[in-house]
């Protein structure tokens, strides 16, 4: 691997300007471009490319992995750069790093007679521990051979019935693929300079291991998608016969028991539409990089043979139109479900009202019954109060007439009654006013 020269391009750009500091993603951003450079490549070559699917871990283990073998060689280490070329002598290896996967490509010499062959790593790079940093979702052969040699190896090499010829950069070079795996579980891919040179050689390698590349990422939707066939027609049978008893439900309860029974089906649905969401994002992206190299590599059809557009058009279209179908279906579906559980919710919202509404009509009666007997109570306790406190003034008068004073009892007792009941009443309003007042 080249080592970075010694520049000034990590000075901040300052200019005119004073106490300008650099964004720290910066001198990143304007590297971008530069990320992955296209590599010249002699004719003639052969080139082997794996990608793996590696998570956050894998990532890191594997990033591990290439730092001690850049260490083992005393090359630069990558501490945070996501590619890397590592220059060995006969061999050419170039290691990447992309969101959801890692990429190993092999640079390395080739037989005329024998383009492909399988390679191994420890064949290749003895002492090297590189260990497969995931599971292998995409392994390809490239092999780059002198004009004249093409016709001899597409006949020997390829299927007849999938091969796809065309010729590209103003018939620069020949490109011939069956897309299919060889004997050793990598697709092959052929090359014929025709006068490509090393810049535009290794351009057009790039391009085309990345279309193949890609266009295995682009099909991971398709198992999910069809996963979730069957789960989104029970669901939509479920939500035709939710939709037919709704018309006919009447009250709480079995209104209630719908709104759990489409509850139930939107949050099957949603935990797989989470689940999925991302799957069918990266189908989307990486069909459309698939679209974007087919453009870039500007084939021109060779004559009894189909192009590569075509091929993969037509053989990959079907299963991304099924990927965007099951996507568009499952929000669809989310959205109807999301109406349909609203339509209930607000049914059951109106009937439970309407039992508040009895319910606090009821109570309203109930208050006035209360109320109405508790007059009539205060009525009576008036009454009962003042015939006892009627009967105590007797008796305060029977006392005094055993002093010596002589007092008509009764007489006393009867002129007391009105008295004594104004008062009683007058101290139960009053207290009943102390209790209004504070609980109001």
């Amino acid at each position: 691997m080249a080592r970075k020269p010694k520049t000034a391009d990590k000075e901040p750009a300052t200019g005119m300007w004073r106490g300008v500091a650099d964004h720290p993603l910066r001198h990143q951003l304007v590297g971008e471009v530069h990320a992955r450079p296209f590599l010249g490549i002699e004719t003639p070559r052969r080139i082997v490319h794996y990608a793996f699917l590696t998570g956050e871990k894998q990532a890191a283990e594997d990033r591990k992995r290439i730092i001690e073998l850049c260490r083992g060689r005393g090359l630069d280490e990558p501490r945070h750069a996501k590619f890397l070329t590592l220059d060995l002598g006969k061999v050419r290896l170039r290691w990447e790093q992309h969101t959801e996967f890692t990429t190993y490509t092999l640079d390395t010499g080739v037989n005329a007679r024998a383009p492909f062959k399988r390679t191994d790593f420890v064949d290749v790079l003895p002492g090297a521990d590189l260990t497969a940093p995931g599971p292998l979702i995409a392994a390809s052969q490239v092999a780059l051979v002198a004009a004249g040699d093409g016709d001899t190896l597409i006949e020997r090499l390829f299927d007849p019935t999938s091969l796809c010829v065309i010729t590209v950069d103003h018939e620069a070079a020949r490109v011939a693929s069956d897309f299919k795996a060889g004997p050793d579980g990598m697709t092959r891919i052929l090359i014929e300079d025709r006068g490509l040179g090393p810049q535009r050689a290794g351009v057009l390698v790039q391009r085309l291991i990345e279309l193949e590349t890609y266009r295995v990422l682009a099909l991971l939707a398709l198992p999910e998608a069809q996963k979730l066939q069957p789960l989104m027609r029970r669901v939509e049978s479920d939500l035709a016969d939710i939709m037919a008893r709704m018309r006919e439900a009447g009250g709480f309860d079995s209104n209630r028991q719908l709104l759990d029974r489409i509850t139930t089906l939107a949050a099957d649905l949603e935990a797989q539409a989470a689940a999925t969401s991302h799957r069918f994002g990266a189908s989307r992206a990486y069909g459309d990089i698939v679209d974007q190299r087919i453009q870039a590599i500007g084939e021109a059809p060779v004559s009894s043979h189909r192009s590569w557009a075509s091929f993969l058009r037509r053989r990959m279209g079907p299963a991304l139109q099924t990927c965007r179908s099951v996507e568009a279906r499952l929000n669809d579906l989310s959205i109807r479900l999301a109406r349909a559980a609203n339509l209930l919710r607000t049914r059951v919202d109106i009937e439970l009202e309407q039992q508040n509404r009895g319910l606090l009509e009821s109570m309203n009666r109930r208050a006035k019954m209360q109320l109405r007997l508790q007059h009539t109570v205060e009525g009576l306790s008036v009454a009962a109060v003042s015939y006892y406190v009627v009967g105590l003034i007797g008796y305060l008068v029977a006392g005094v007439s055993v002093a010596g004073v002589t007092v008509p009892v009764g007489l006393v007792e009867a002129l007391s009654v009105p008295v004594v009941v104004l008062g009683v009443w007058w101290v139960v309003r009053r207290v009943r006013r102390t209790y209004a007042n504070r609980s109001g």
